[in-house]
């Protein structure tokens, strides 16, 4: 069969390479994987379950349910943002759907899309799917990873039609203040670039409050918010995300999806109205236990001198690799049984660093820490004797 060059040019993904490894192997513990050790919280789980006992199976409107739009549209005011439920949400099939009819609707082919970079990995090649070329905007450690107009400007992100950022971060954990988003914004406002700001960590956020880019002067009209129930809420399985943006952003994306999805998994969207409006009792809970593992993880690296910068949000850790981290990774993996994804899977910036998920339990993440530990100090002892 005759496969199409876009298929063909498009790489298997570097994280799912890791887990492969891992799969064949005893006793690992996997620090790779960006997905709650949480299930989702029993409220939302038994509202599901009552959907399904009701025979509540068929199709909702393209849009999603008008009860779960009117839900978001009263759950984001926390985060400063307003939206009209009939004509400026979308409910998709998980945030990944969301970020692809987004780019969808607003790139053409051969569009400049100035992309984050570390970034999630699905970034590229989505814009790559859409038509458009990404061009990376470097963020560095020195800066917390947080973008300015100064790495805008050296990427010529001045020539592009979108922007795609993410705070918090995937991969970094880094986030972004209402000053560091304004930079970023006056940007986007001299240049006329259209914003697409990836917000699905927006509740795992650990000191301070979570900014949203939308909220600022003169972005609103020019931004798609990106959010969702997979990581807050311990929801991954059930696919369930939204977008946010002006009606006809939010109408164009609503063309594609009702050709591409038709609408978003009925049960989800019943689990997820339930967690709206009842679990947000379990969502703290949870960000609580995340924020505790955060700072062991990163204590934990910094008392075994590897340079790990402070994240604050989402639940990683992006410290620097001793040596290769490709190959540093392949080696944990195998002396020790610990999984940890390589930084530079997830752009040019990100090598030399290890994406670390601490959304695992406390005595498997201590277990892991100490195995790491052992590890470093074995390559230490290695290169002293040589």
């Amino acid at each position: 069969m005759k496969l199409s060059e876009r298929a063909r040019n498009t790489p298997p993904s570097g994280i799912r390479r890791f887990f492969e490894l891992a799969e064949e192997m005893d006793d690992v513990i996997s620090l790779g994987v960006g997905e709650p050790d949480f299930s989702a919280p029993w409220k939302a789980r038994a509202a599901a379950i009552h959907s399904l006992e009701r025979g509540r199976t068929s199709y909702t409107t393209n849009r999603g349910m008008l009860e779960l739009r009117e839900a978001i549209a009263d759950h984001v005011p926390r985060y400063g943002l307003d939206y009209d439920p009939e004509s400026e949400i979308l409910v998709t099939t998980g945030a990944s759907e969301a970020v692809d009819l987004a780019l969808r609707a607003l790139v053409d082919p051969g569009d400049a899309v100035a992309v984050q970079s570390p970034a999630y990995i699905s970034y590229g090649p989505g814009v790559r799917f859409s038509g458009g070329d990404p061009l990376p905007v470097s963020t560095r450690a020195e800066n917390d990873f947080v973008m300015t107009a100064d790495d805008l400007e050296r990427a010529g992100a001045a020539d592009a039609e979108v922007l795609m950022i993410c705070y918090p971060n995937n991969p970094t954990g880094a986030t972004a203040s209402a000053d560091d988003l304004a930079e970023i914004a006056a940007f986007a406002r001299e240049h006329d670039l259209t914003v697409l700001a990836d917000e699905i960590y927006a509740g795992l956020t650990y000191e301070g409050e979570h900014t949203s880019i939308a909220t600022l002067p003169g972005m609103r009209e020019r931004t798609v918010v990106i959010n969702g129930f997979s990581k807050a809420y311990a929801m991954t399985g059930l696919r369930l995300g939204y977008a946010l943006g002006p009606s006809e952003a939010v109408d164009a994306m609503n063309r594609i999806h009702q050709y591409t999805m038709l609408s978003a998994p009925t049960t989800a969207q019943y689990a997820a109205l339930e967690a709206l409006e009842a679990c947000q009792d379990d969502v703290e809970e949870m960000r609580t236990q995340y924020d505790r593992r955060r700072r062991f993880v990163i204590s934990r690296f910094q008392d075994m001198g590897l340079d790990c910068f402070k994240a604050t949000g989402a639940f990683y850790a992006f410290p620097e690799a001793p040596y290769d981290d490709e190959q540093f990774a392949e080696d944990l993996l195998q002396s020790e049984g610990v999984a940890v994804v390589p930084g530079r899977v997830f752009g040019e910036e990100g090598h030399g660093h290890l994406r670390v998920s601490y959304a695992t339990g406390m005595s498997d993440l201590k277990a892991a820490m100490n195995r790491i530990e052992r590890f470093v100090a074995e390559c230490e002892r290695g290169r002293a004797e040589t």
